[in-house]
């Protein structure tokens, strides 16, 4: 599983949030509630869904006050049903209060993600085929979005550009070809030193990568489920092999009984909506 709070990422990307919603003070909260009063909060799904992102909300609570007990009522990754109480807050009233909407937003955001990564790996459960995330997130958030990710059952692809090759369709085109691309990549690094893959639009393009050899994974690009049937017998195990391009709940599983390794798909990040949870609180509990 991926570093989460130990990654001084996401402590920023918290105090931008707070920044951005308490700035100089809860205004309402400071003139209606005793800077010493105490309260309870449970966090409570309001519909089905995979629960992501427990540690970043009570690090957005504790943030505002060190007097902030958090207690999950259930592991990172778990599916629950509506009606489901994930967590127990104790501890100042004004810091859960202030608190409340960002820690929600961090939540909410990580477990719609954790959520649809789920559905789109159950739908390929009964295959080899692994689901992989994409760069497809919101920025700042590529952290959180590949840890949901990864909760929901998804494998992550690459983080970012620096670790690792990845020749797609435009850089093909710059060097001239295939060949080229490869060419150029292989006068600076060998397999050994970093994972190589090259994006194929065509069965003759799989040829042609085949034939240069150098990198790990062939990924396939917007293949029919006839063609990517027939590239995964072209590479014969002798490559890692990804389907790319417009998947969705609706057409994964053919795709996956292609018998490919793996299928990446930004819906996971950009299209999940956000899980409903809320914050129950009760003052001077």
């Amino acid at each position: 599983m991926l570093t989460l709070l130990h990654d001084s990422s996401v402590a920023r990307l918290v105090q931008i949030a707070l920044q951005e919603d308490v700035g100089t003070g809860d205004l309402t909260t400071e003139l209606t509630i005793s800077g010493s009063a105490r309260a309870r909060a449970v966090l409570l799904c309001k519909s089905d869904g995979v629960v992501c992102g427990l540690p970043v909300a009570e690090h957005v609570l504790r943030t505002l006050h060190d007097d902030i007990e958090f207690t999950a009522r259930c592991a990172e990754g778990t599916r629950v049903s509506k009606g489901t109480v994930i967590a127990e807050v104790l501890g100042n009233a004004h810091a859960i209060l202030s608190g409340e909407r960002t820690a929600l937003n961090f939540i909410q955001r990580m477990s719609g993600v954790a959520t649809m990564a789920h559905a789109f790996a159950s739908a390929i459960a009964h295959t080899n085929t692994k689901i992989l995330d994409t760069r497809k997130t919101i920025p700042g958030w590529r952290l959180l979005d590949k840890y949901a990710a990864q909760c929901g059952g998804a494998v992550n692809h690459r983080m970012g550009l620096f670790d690792m090759i990845m020749i797609k369709d435009n850089h093909i085109a710059a060097a001239g070809g295939i060949t080229g691309a490869l060419d150029a990549v292989r006068s600076e690094y060998e397999e050994d030193r970093v994972r190589i893959e090259v994006e194929c639009d065509t069965l003759h393009d799989v040829v042609e990568a085949l034939s240069h050899g150098g990198f790990h994974r062939i990924m396939f690009d917007n293949f029919s489920p006839e063609h990517l049937r027939k590239g995964v017998e072209l590479v014969a195990g002798t490559k890692e092999t990804e389907a790319s391009g417009g998947i969705t709940l609706q057409t994964v599983q053919q795709i996956a009984e292609t018998g490919v390794d793996y299928i990446s798909t930004g819906a996971i990040t950009h299209s999940a909506p956000a899980l409903d949870i809320s914050m129950e609180i009760m003052i001077g509990a």
